[in-house]
C-alpha cells in the first residue's frame, strides 16, 4: 500500500512545477518583461475577438487570456507557451452555445478541465503525437475558414443572424447587407486586416494588430462614423468566482461536447509546445505536464466567466520571437491583459466590431501556410485526400467530426499501404548458385514460400488466396522467421490455409516462428495443427530434412533421398513452375539466416 501510495504521490508531483522552473524564471526577466508586453499587445485584439464570436462576449475572451493564460503559464509542460481563448476553440464552441446557451460552454469548459487533468494522470500526453500530418493541416485550413467567415456579420456591420452554421449564417449575412449595405463597416475591417497583413512583412516585431485597432477606434469616435456596433460595456474587473452555472442534472447530455472540447484543447496545445520547441534550442516541453497545466486552466476559467482555452500557436510564435527564455513571459502576458481589464474597460468597450472583424480576418489568412498545403499535397495522393476531406468536413460540419473522418481515413488508408507490403514471396529462379538445389527441391514435391512483413486482418485474405492455390507439391514450407507481427485474423487465415492444404494431402511445415506469435497462433488453434507431427522447425534446412523424411516414409522419395543437398544457409525458396502459381515479386531478395 505504502509503495502504490508513493507512486501515486511521485507522479503528481512530476506534474507540478519544481526548482528548475524557478531557476529559469530567474534567468533573465527583463527578455521576458519584454516578450509578456509585447504578447499582451498582440493578445487583447485576439482575446476580445474570440470571446465576441464564441458567443459569450468580449468579456469571457479577456477572462479566459487572463485567468488561463496564467495557470497554464504556471503548471503548463512547456517554458514559452502562451495561452487564451483560440480561433479553433471558437469553432466548436459556437455550435455548444446554440444548443445549450452560455452556462452550457461554461460546464463544457469545466468538465474539459477535468478530463485533461486525468490525461495527464495516465501519462496519454505521447499519444497525441500520432495525429497524423495531413489531419493537422487539414482541419488548420478548414478552421481558417470557418473564422473568416465567422467575421462576415460584423465586417458587413449587420447584426449576426441566428444559426449555427457558418456557410448558412455567411449567406443570411450577405443577404441583410444587401439589403441595406454599410460600406464604412467593410472599409474598416478590409483597412484593419490590410494593415496587419501588410505590416507583418515590412516589420515582423511590430503589433500592428493593437496599433490598426487603436486607429480604428480613434477614427470611428472622431468622426462619428458608422463602422457597426462597439463591443459594449466590460466590467471594470474579473467577476468573483461562481459554480452558479453548474447544473448536475445536465452533466450527462454535456459530455460529448467536454469530450470533443479536451480532445480539441489537449491537440491544439499539444501541437502549439511542439512548434515552441522547433523553433527553439535547447526547448522541450512535457507533454503530460502541459496536459495538466490546461486542465487547471480550463477548470479556473469559467469559474470567472471564462471559455475553455488551449495553447495558442499565434502567440506563442510572438512570445517566441521576441526573446522569451521562461514562462515568467506568459506570466506577465496574462497579468498585463489583468491590468487593462480593471484599468481600461471603458476605452476597449468602444472598440468597433468591424475592426475586431478585421484582426480576425488577418489573423484567419495569416493561419494558411500555402507552402506547408502545397508541399503535403505533393507528397502523395492519400495525404492530399486526407487533408483536403478533413478541411471540407471542417467546414460543411464540425471539428469534431472533422478530426474523426480525418483520423478514419488516414487510418485505412495506412492500413491499405501496410497491406500492400505484406509480402507471399516463391523466389523465382536467378541462375545463381542455389539453382540445383531449388531444382531437386521441386523435383522432390516440395516448395518453400517466405512471408514478410505483419500478417494481420488487412493482409491476411490476399495470403490465404495466394498460399491455397499452390499446386503440384506434396509438402509446403512456410519460412515464418520475417513475420514482423500478427493479428487473430492473420492466425485464423493461417489455420484456414493449412486445412485446405491438409485436405488436399498437401503436408505444411513451418520455420522460424517467433517467440511472441506463438500464443496468437494457439489461441486460434493454428499451432496445433503446425507441431502435429513434428511439423514446426527451427530453421528452414531443418524443415526441408523433416519434409524429405516425411515423403520417404510416404514412399514418394527413395531411401537414400536424405542424402540430398541442403540448402545452406540463405537459400530464398523453391523454384517458380508453370503449375505453381505467380509469387509476388519482392523488391529484391534479402539474404537471412536459414530459419
Amino acid at each position: 500500500m505504502t509503495s502504490v501510495i508513493s507512486r501515486a504521490w511521485a507522479r503528481i508531483a512530476a506534474l507540478l512545477p519544481g526548482r528548475a522552473d524557478l531557476a529559469d524564471v530567474r534567468r533573465d526577466p527583463r527578455r521576458d518583461l519584454l516578450a509578456g508586453l509585447t504578447v499582451a499587445i498582440v493578445a487583447l485584439p485576439l482575446a476580445l475577438g474570440f470571446g465576441v464570436s464564441s458567443g459569450l462576449g468580449a468579456e469571457a475572451g479577456l477572462a479566459t487570456a487572463v485567468v488561463a493564460g496564467a495557470l497554464a503559464a504556471v503548471f503548463g509542460g512547456s517554458n514559452l507557451q502562451v495561452s487564451g481563448p483560440t480561433g479553433a476553440m471558437t469553432v466548436v464552441l459556437v455550435p455548444i452555445v446554440g444548443q445549450y446557451g452560455p452556462t452550457g460552454v461554461l460546464t463544457v469548459g469545466l468538465m474539459a478541465g477535468v478530463m485533461l487533468v486525468a490525461l495527464a494522470a495516465v501519462r496519454a500526453g505521447k499519444y497525441m503525437q500520432y495525429v497524423p500530418a495531413p489531419v493537422v493541416e487539414g482541419f488548420t485550413l478548414g478552421i481558417a475558414c470557418v473564422i473568416g467567415l465567422q467575421q462576415i456579420p460584423h465586417a458587413l456591420g449587420v447584426s449576426k443572424p441566428e444559426g449555427d452554421r457558418v456557410l448558412a449564417v455567411t449567406w443570411r449575412a450577405f443577404e441583410d447587407f444587401a439589403r441595406s449595405p454599410n460600406w464604412t463597416a467593410v472599409g474598416f475591417a478590409v483597412a484593419v486586416a490590410a494593415v496587419m497583413l501588410v505590416g507583418a512583412r515590412w516589420r515582423p516585431t511590430i503589433p500592428f494588430s493593437i496599433v490598426a485597432v487603436i486607429a480604428a477606434t480613434a477614427v470611428a469616435q472622431v468622426a462619428g462614423l458608422d463602422a457597426g456596433k462597439p463591443i459594449g460595456g466590460l466590467p471594470s474587473g474579473l467577476p468573483a468566482p461562481s459554480l452558479a452555472f453548474l447544473d448536475p442534472s445536465g452533466l450527462g447530455s454535456l459530455l460529448a461536447p467536454a469530450v470533443a472540447v479536451a480532445a480539441l484543447a489537449a491537440l491544439e496545445s499539444l501541437l502549439s509546445a511542439s512548434v515552441a520547441d522547433g523553433m527553439t534550442v535547447g526547448q522541450q516541453h512535457d507533454p503530460d505536464r502541459e496536459l495538466f497545466g490546461q486542465g487547471l486552466a480550463n477548470i479556473a476559467a469559467p469559474l470567472f466567466g471564462g471559455v475553455p482555452a488551449t495553447g495558442a500557436i499565434a502567440r506563442t510564435a510572438v512570445n517566441v520571437r521576441t526573446g522569451a527564455v521562461s514562462r515568467l513571459a506568459a506570466l506577465i502576458h496574462a497579468a498585463i491583459l489583468a491590468v487593462i481589464v480593471f484599468a481600461a474597460a471603458p476605452l476597449v468597450s468602444k472598440v468597433p466590431l468591424a475592426a475586431l472583424a478585421g484582426v480576425l480576418l488577418a489573423t484567419a489568412i495569416r493561419m494558411v501556410e500555402v507552402g506547408s498545403l502545397r508541399a503535403m499535397a505533393r507528397t502523395t495522393r492519400s495525404d492530399a485526400l486526407i487533408l483536403v476531406l478533413t478541411a471540407v468536413a471542417t467546414l460543411a460540419l464540425d471539428l469534431v467530426y472533422a478530426v474523426i473522418i480525418g483520423l478514419v481515413v488516414a487510418g485505412v488508408l495506412a492500413l491499405r499501404a501496410v497491406a500492400k507490403q505484406v509480402r507471399f514471396d516463391q523466389v523465382p529462379l536467378d541462375r545463381g548458385d542455389h539453382s540445383a538445389e531449388e531444382h531437386a527441391l521441386l523435383a522432390e514435391h516440395i516448395v518453400a514460400y517466405r512471408i514478410d512483413g505483419p500478417l494481420f486482418f488487412a493482409a491476411a485474405h490476399r495470403f490465404l488466396l495466394e498460399l491455397t492455390e499452390v499446386a503440384d507439391v506434396r509438402v509446403v514450407i512456410l519460412r515464418m522467421s520475417r513475420v514482423s507481427t500478427m493479428d487473430a485474423t492473420g492466425a485464423l487465415v493461417l489455420k484456414d490455409a493449412v486445412e485446405k492444404l491438409q485436405r488436399r494431402g498437401i503436408v505444411v511445415m513451418a520455420s522460424g516462428i517467433r517467440p511472441g506469435q506463438l500464443q496468437v497462433l494457439d489461441s486460434v488453434g493454428a499451432l496445433e495443427l503446425l507441431r502435429h507431427d513434428g511439423r514446426e522447425h527451427a530453421t528452414t534446412p531443418e524443415a526441408i530434412r523433416g519434409a524429405r523424411d516425411h515423403l520417404q516414409l510416404a514412399g514418394v522419395l527413395p531411401a537414400d533421398a536424405a542424402s540430398q543437398p541442403t540448402i545452406p544457409g540463405v537459400l530464398p525458396a523453391a523454384a517458380s513452375q508453370p503449375t505453381v502459381p505467380k509469387a509476388m515479386k519482392s523488391p529484391e531478395p534479402r539474404e537471412e539466416p536459414a530459419r
